[in-house]
């Protein structure tokens, strides 16, 4: 058995039994990744996938106990190469960091900034997609952490921490009508053509819940998972605007007017992603504190040790 049979398998998982698709991912040919893993079956006397012909189609049940043996193994590999980097040295080597876009575009520049002047060593590598995405990223490793508002709880493999809470503005052109009302409700809202972020992004789902709670359905004409896509088509008066406070920047965004409305969607709670078991490098813990004073070192390093975070809720 050696490490190439092992992340062949665990590749060929990951990639829906495709064969063709891990070997592309791994830079080798099929016909090599089929060869190890029949070789791996072999050694270990048991077949890890059912086939259909000569192609693969879902795990054993013993396939499932090797994978779950084999992806211990791996991340045992690699936490050993994060320890020898962290201590060989300490103030160089890569960060990736997983992010939906609106965290890459608000959140996150200001934080990499300052991660960059402590560490001018450190090459950042910022990886965007859904909250979905950020999920597979850390889970797969391809990321050290992950920020985003939706998703991570749901996935058992994740240590997950609050980072910061925000809400929801309402967003509109100077000259619209909802600026003369000081206290908008939700069906004066549901009156006016709405854009906003599409499903699974920034906070949607509590704009759907609010509106269904009260029986409205409201006239959403556009989706987009750009902030500045939804200020954009708010300017042409496509619609009002329901976005992220961190997207509003009043200098930048000076043709719009904006309001708070965390009366009427409440509050959202960002949070940071770990992948459970994986050793962290010492440069990952001050990238952590710099996104919310919550998260001192000392905490998260608690956390990932398996141990109570008090207040914090996991």
């Amino acid at each position: 058995m050696n490490l190439h049979q092992f992340r062949f398998l665990q590749e060929a998982v990951r990639r829906n039994f495709n064969l063709t698709e891990a070997a592309r991912a791994l830079f080798t040919s099929q016909p090599g990744v089929s060869k190890a893993i029949i070789e791996l079956e072999g050694e270990l006397g048991v077949e890890i996938f059912s086939r259909h012909g000569k192609r693969i189609r879902k795990l054993t049940a013993p396939g499932v106990e090797v994978l779950r043996s084999v992806e211990i193994i791996l991340r045992e590999v690699g936490n050993l190469k994060r320890i020898g980097q962290n201590y060989a040295a300490q103030d160089s080597g890569q960060l990736t960091i997983a992010a939906t876009h609106t965290q890459a575009r608000y959140r996150l520049p200001q934080v990499v900034a300052e991660f960059r002047r402590r560490f001018p060593k450190v090459s950042v590598h910022l990886f965007q997609g859904s909250p979905e995405q950020v999920a597979g990223a850390v889970l797969e490793e391809r990321a050290d952490l992950g920020l985003a508002t939706e998703s991570l709880l749901e996935q058992g493999e994740l240590i997950t921490l609050p980072c910061y809470e925000w809400q929801h503005m309402l967003v509109t052109p100077p000259a619209h009508a909802l600026n003369q009302i000081d206290d908008v409700s939700l069906q004066e809202l549901a009156r006016y053509p709405i854009v906003t972020y599409g499903q699974g992004f920034a906070g949607r789902r509590r704009i759907d819940q609010a509106f269904a709670q009260h029986g409205l359905r409201p006239d959403i004409v556009l989706e987009a998972i750009d902030s500045d896509v939804l200020k954009t088509y708010v300017e042409l008066g496509l619609g009002v605007g329901l976005i992220a406070e961190m997207a509003f920047q009043s200098e930048r965004d000076s043709q719009l007017q904006a309001r708070p409305v965390g009366q009427l969607f409440g509050s959202n709670l960002t949070r940071v992603a770990f992948k459970r078991g994986v050793y962290q490098r010492g440069f990952v813990y001050v990238l952590a504190e710099l996104l919310s004073p919550r998260l001192s070192r000392k905490l998260v390093e608690q956390v990932l040790r398996g141990e109570s975070a008090g207040d914090f809720s996991i």
